[in-house]
């Protein structure tokens, strides 16, 4: 009897273990728990509040980068000037090494290709402008002399009546002391250089300013990637495409300006220039240069072409198809700049418009100077941008949409 409770035994713990590995199959009852309202964010994406937080310190780092450049600037202007005009010339240069490092060259031998190329086109367009500049400057004085003779006449033909003595004495004063300060003009830039060169000090900073900045540039554009690359490690991971995305949206609407102005207004200016020299218009070269590129201001290149073609128009009247060559090119450049250079050079890029771009001149320029009015367009350019990313995250908060309060 005892035997066989013993045997008993060992059957009834078996049965207890059979038991307690059986319980685990049975389905256990769901536990109560939190359901998400958005599903978590797959890898290497971000959630809508993890976006949120890196766009607003992204605009927040912008800015206040934005504001120790100008605190550089006001305390160390000698310095930090050369870095930014080469830190510009390799931003403005990069895209073509980039082109030829694409097409199997080395990044040091396509910098020094594209440097020694701007090179020798500086050094051509100086000792091309320089005859062209001086031969124009020897006419000056006469410019001056025959507008004081011939546009009273002229006036007074379109009038109908003459013109009052005291005006008619007044502008012929006006255009020989206009004369007189042109002859003069040239041995008094003479005594400046010399009392210039005679501080070496002065002379010294500022011609290493000048070689400076294309040493620097050389070297910012062979390292260009490294630079990236350095600030783009500096940004956590899982925030480096929408920050990358950011910096792509200031390089659009920069590019789009600077690099895109650039090209439109080379373009102008040979196109007023070629209009305006057929016309036998005084000064055409010079006046087509700064119609051109006065263009990056809007409107302001093309009025002051305008005017100063007017003026040449009235000192070289050769009959009323001046007139009409001259309205011609200016109607011409101005259609062929909206309907065909700038959307081939600029493309869809999202640019800066032509208020924006006027009202950060004029305020820039009256705070900060001259610098300032270098730094206009790409500081705006980074402002419209900090300015759109902060409303787009603002029109998805609860308190925008009134779904509910923001997390």
């Amino acid at each position: 009897m005892k035997a066989q409770v013993e045997r008993a035994a060992p059957a009834e713990t078996s049965l207890h273990v059979v038991k307690s590995e059986a319980e685990p199959r049975r389905a256990p009852e769901p536990e109560p728990r939190s359901v998400p309202e958005d599903p978590p964010p797959a890898e290497g994406e971000l959630s809508e509040v993890e976006a949120r937080r890196v766009d607003f310190a992204w605009s927040a780092a912008m800015v206040g980068s934005l504001a120790l450049v100008f605190a550089l600037l006001s305390v160390f202007g000698g310095v930090a000037v050369p870095v930014l005009l080469a830190l510009a010339m390799a931003y403005v240069l990069n895209p073509i090494v980039t082109v030829l490092e694409r097409r199997g060259l080395n990044r040091t031998l396509g910098t020094s290709v594209v440097f020694t190329g701007c090179l020798l086109l500086m050094v051509g367009a100086v000792l091309y402008l320089i005859p062209v500049f001086r031969e124009e400057a020897i006419k000056l004085p006469d410019f001056f002399r025959r507008a004081s003779e011939r546009v009273v006449p002229q006036v007074e033909s379109l009038l109908g009546r003459p013109l009052p003595d005291l005006l008619r004495q007044r502008m012929t004063e006006l255009g020989a002391q206009a004369s007189e300060i042109l002859q003069s003009a040239g041995p008094t830039a003479a005594r400046l250089v010399a009392s210039f060169a005679g501080n070496t000090a002065r002379v010294v900073a500022t011609l290493l300013g000048l070689l400076v900045v294309p040493v620097l540039g050389f070297f910012f554009l062979q390292d260009y990637p490294q630079l990236v690359g350095m600030v783009k490690g500096l940004v956590p991971r899982r925030a480096v495409g929408l920050v990358a995305r950011r910096f792509s949206e200031v390089d659009d609407v920069l590019s789009a300006f600077v690099r895109g102005q650039i090209t439109v207004g080379a373009i102008l200016s040979i196109l007023y220039g070629t209009g305006l020299w057929f016309a036998r218009i005084d000064l055409a070269i010079v006046i087509g240069v700064i119609a051109g590129f006065g263009n990056m201001v809007p409107y302001l290149g093309t009025g002051l072409g305008v005017v100063l073609a007017a003026l040449g128009l009235m000192l070289s009247w050769q009959g009323p198809w001046q007139l009409a060559a001259v309205a011609g090119t200016f109607v011409v450049g101005q259609m062929a700049e909206g309907f065909f250079i700038t959307p081939k050079v600029v493309g869809d890029k999202v640019g800066l418009s032509s208020v924006a771009v006027i009202i950060a001149i004029l305020a820039f320029g009256e705070l900060f100077g001259f610098t300032g009015i270098l730094l206009a367009v790409p500081t705006t350019a980074i402002l419209k941008v900090v300015l759109s990313v902060v409303v787009e995250r603002y029109k998805r908060t609860g308190l925008y949409t009134g779904e509910g309060p923001t997390p």
